[in-house]
């Protein structure tokens, strides 16, 4: 039993100090290490003066939230330029907590408060859904996107269509075009229930749906280091969570959100940006950070490792893959060649940060979903521009397909993707050669969009490779690339 003071606001003696002027609907790890955390930041550093109401949009309560008044401490431990780095930093910018389950009214009531203007959401992928049976009358109704539309509607009919009065809607779910899909939800919404019209045209002309790209990876309570943590802090935490210090958080809208998001006023220089377009950032991070990853995966399972930091530490996939990121990727790739460089070396510290402990296997699943946007989309580019295959990338490819095998060396390999696809693989191992297999693979077009057959000199060298790990494993492959 700890002997340290709970955490709340009376015994850190921190005050309530800004507005409710940010609803965050849902109250995860990431969201805490990651949204809250830059708010904060820009509370302290740039004048955000910015509070931070917290929507359950389950039911249920946050209980360990509301005992300890919305405070919390992000503890951040990485790798930056090299070296080592960790941090401490407590959160005081969550005002209260709500539960439209409990008091649906009080929901509506914070919808109508004037100085509101940011709503933040992360409810899962699963969360930006329609859900047909939802109606106007429920209290609440089930969908997060229903539960914003009577949200928005209460705004609306409250400031009698003010144009000063929508509201900036950033989601950071993880699906492309977060911020479209949703504000699409909220508008069929309002449509199939018979709102007014013009509260349509309000969605559209004075609301601002932002579509986003998040990272950082948030491992959660660290629990084997939480005693000692809490002990520095001289606090009992329960919500503490823990992250990696890099961040990205790219906003996808007007640049007029400059004049309201105060990033570029912080000294801990957040890695916020407000743009025209996301795709450019996002193809960067699919095919660099994505990309590496889903290379080291099934290499570094039939290698026998088991966390990516022991991938880059791997005296000869470690090198590979330095390789792949720079004379492969980024090459293959139309953007600016700097901007590559520098994120990919941000890639790489965070693969090696000792305080994440990501698993391979972890990773891999539903990895034949993952190949062509990550794997595929390299080679095709690299192959386009230069005229010729690139070897690490196609090393990683014919290594996915023999993952797909289900057994390495005798032993089985417990693989989580779409049973039919599955089994399909294991039909093509055992009724072909590896000369079939990859045949077979490759005029796929169910998982590719193509066959690829067509791409010359691609089944001859995922046949050689194939071939070669078996009898001789893949170590000496990768060691005749690098060299």
């Amino acid at each position: 039993m700890s002997t340290l003071p709970q955490l709340n606001r009376q015994t850190a003696q921190i005050p309530l100090e800004h507005p409710d002027r940010i609803v965050q609907f849902g109250a995860g790890n990431f969201l805490r290490a990651f949204a809250d955390w830059a708010i904060d930041v820009m509370n302290t550093e740039a004048d955000f003066d910015s509070g931070v109401v917290v929507v359950k949009v389950t039911p249920g309560q946050y209980e360990e939230f509301d005992e300890q008044d919305g405070l919390y401490y992000v503890r951040l431990e990485g790798i930056e330029n090299g070296e080592f780095v960790e941090s401490n930093r407590l959160i005081t910018c969550i005002n209260r907590t709500l539960y439209p389950y409990d008091d649906f009214a009080a929901y509506l009531a914070l919808a109508r408060q004037p100085e509101v203007r940011f709503l933040i959401s992360n409810t899962t992928e699963a969360g930006i859904s329609f859900v047909e049976s939802d109606k106007a009358t429920d209290t609440p109704p089930s969908s997060f996107p229903a539960k914003l539309t009577l949200f928005l509607h209460a705004r609306y009919q409250q400031f009698e269509g003010a144009a000063d009065k929508g509201c900036i809607i950033i989601p950071t779910e993880l699906i492309e075009d977060n911020g479209t899909q949703l504000r699409d939800m909220v508008l069929r919404y309002a449509s199939i229930w018979g709102l007014e019209t013009d509260f349509g045209h309000w969605i559209r002309d004075h609301n601002i749906f932002t579509n986003t790209l998040v990272d950082r990876i948030v491992p959660g309570y660290p629990t084997a280091t939480a005693d000692e943590i809490q002990r520095q802090l001289g606090f009992e935490d329960k919500l503490l969570v823990m992250g990696e210090p890099y961040h990205s958080w790219i906003i996808e809208g007007p640049q007029s959100l400059r004049d309201e998001l105060p990033i570029a006023q912080t000294r801990t220089k957040l890695n916020i940006k407000i743009v025209e377009d996301a795709n450019p950032y996002r193809e960067t991070k699919v095919r660099i950070l994505n990309g590496l990853h889903t290379s080291m995966v099934p290499i570094g399972i039939l290698l026998g490792l088991t966390f990516v930091r022991e991938a880059l530490d791997h005296p000869a996939l470690g090198p590979m893959l330095i390789d792949e990121a720079h004379k492969e990727i980024i090459p293959s790739m139309d953007l600016d060649k700097d901007e590559l460089t520098q994120f990919a070396a941000d890639v790489f510290d965070r693969f090696r940060n000792p305080s994440v402990h990501h698993r391979l296997l972890t990773i891999a699943t539903n990895s034949s979903a993952k190949e062509r946007p990550r794997i595929l989309s390299t080679l095709l580019a690299y192959q386009q521009k230069f005229g010729e295959l690139p070897p690490r990338i196609v090393l990683a490819f014919a290594a996915f397909i023999r993952l797909y095998k289900g057994e390495w060396q005798g032993e089985a390999i417990a693989l989580n993707d779409d049973a039919s696809i599955l089994a399909w693989f294991k039909e093509q191992w055992q009724s072909g050669s590896v000369a079939d297999v990859v045949t077979a693979v490759l005029k796929n077009e169910s998982l590719w969009q193509q066959d690829l057959t067509a791409i010359p000199g691609l089944h001859a060298m995922l046949t050689d490779y194939l071939t070669r790990m078996d009898d001789s494993g893949l170590q000496p492959i990768i060691e005749q690339i690098n060299n």
